[in-house]
């Protein structure tokens, strides 16, 4: 039987990617479906800088906490706090600064229901068929068969797409991962020793992390303490146990635990040459060493939508290649500088302590927090540039002392 209800775009995936790319769509009077699994909430530090802020008007009360400084800690336990000059950065809780997205897009028009994405099928027409067991917000278990045409569909259905999979995206089963897991405690009332609520704690240390990092992110009323790997047999959990004890919240209320992989680096091809485009982590941009994929999947979500515009459009099936131009025009440097970052620095407890030690560095400190805050690499100050050059092969030659 054919489907009778069509769609211009069809969106698996209400995450920041999916519903900016839906609210986007809407906006310019697309027909849209945004398609979501209920309740289904990222592990994430919840870090939003200004640029996030300012380029999709998020509101301030979806700013849970504003973080004005952050401290590294190596594996010496050695500190080095960096304060954010002239700004924040906003931390919002991922379950209402998700829905909040959602509704955002629900009131530009696109049409939200919830359910889970099982495959794509074609008409004899040649159209895309989305097949998805439906759901109500209050129903658990199998749900029911539902499927709806789709003249282009967007996959933002996270690492590992099922979408992606599905529509054949070449690579789209390549991809490394690192393996997310947090933590949400509620903020004792009496608070330890060196607690500071305005200020995002990350640690270089390997019994924490072998290969990326822990961290403590405040969340105003709660907070997010987590970490991350690529290596199957380190215990994620344990590390966050280590972590809790050792920053004096052992004791605290957990209020949910989440886990979940994180890309290691964007796709190869984002689009299947015909209807199919992905958008956040489906794509893989998170970024290497922060793990930072907010700002990043919003941008990719928006870049998606104007790539199913034009196809819309044109018919042209190439058009669907602008996202991931896009995208890696503007932020191919950041990504392949941290790759290369992660790789190095992360590698061992000595070198985790030569970074923490670089991070000591005013210049270093200004240049980073400027390229994060606004998204770009920071151009100015090329006499800067060049003391980080010496300074970081100082390091990188064990000629500076730790």
């Amino acid at each position: 039987m054919r489907t009778t209800e069509t769609f211009d775009v069809v969106v698996v995936g209400g995450g920041p990617a999916g519903a900016t790319a839906a609210h986007t769509l809407a906006q310019r009077g697309h027909s849209v479906l945004l398609l979501d699994r209920a309740g289904r909430i990222k592990p994430c530090g919840g870090a939003i800088p200004p640029r996030l802020i300012k380029d999709y008007a998020i509101p301030d009360h979806l700013l849970v906490a504003k973080a004005q400084s952050a401290r590294m800690i190596a594996p010496s336990a050695h500190k080095v706090d960096i304060p954010i000059d002239n700004g924040f950065v906003g931390m919002v809780d991922r379950s209402e600064f998700d829905e909040w997205l959602r509704v955002r897009a629900a009131s530009a028009g696109a049409i939200r229901r919830i359910g889970t994405f099982e495959k794509i099928s074609q008409d004899a027409d040649g159209v895309s068929v989305v097949h998805y067991q439906a759901r109500d917000r209050s129903q658990r278990g199998e749900g029911r068969p539902a499927s709806v045409r789709a003249l282009s569909i967007i996959g933002a259905d996270g690492a590992k797409s099922q979408v992606a999979r599905q529509a054949g995206v070449p690579g789209a089963t390549d991809t490394q991962y690192v393996f997310a897991y947090h933590e949400i405690v509620r903020a004792p009332v009496l608070k330890p020793a060196g607690y500071d609520g305005t200020r995002c704690d990350v640690y270089y240390q390997g019994k924490l992390s072998p290969d990326f990092y822990g961290w403590i992110f405040p969340h105003g009323d709660t907070l997010s303490i987590g970490t991350g790997s690529a290596d199957k047999g380190f215990s994620l959990r344990n590390a966050v146990a280590v972590l809790r004890e050792a920053s004096g919240l052992g004791q605290a209320e957990v209020l949910r635990r989440e886990g979940a992989p994180l890309p290691m680096k964007p796709l190869k091809r984002w689009d299947n040459g015909r209807d199919v485009v992905l958008a956040g982590d489906a794509a893989g941009v998170v970024a290497p060493a922060s793990g930072e994929g907010i700002y990043y999947a919003m941008y990719g979500g928006e870049l998606a939508a104007m790539a199913v515009e034009k196809l819309l459009l044109t018919g042209d099936v190439s058009s669907l290649q602008f996202a991931r131009k896009q995208f890696m025009k503007a932020h191919r440097t950041v990504f392949t500088v941290l790759g290369i970052m992660q790789w190095f620095w992360y590698s061992s407890e000595k070198r985790r302590e030569r970074f923490v030690k670089i991070c000591e560095d005013r210049d270093v400190q200004q240049l980073t927090f400027e390229s994060y805050m606004n998204k770009q690499l920071v151009r100015k100050k090329p006499m800067a540039h060049v003391r980080i050059f010496f300074k970081d092969m100082a390091h990188l030659l064990g000629l500076a002392k730790v």
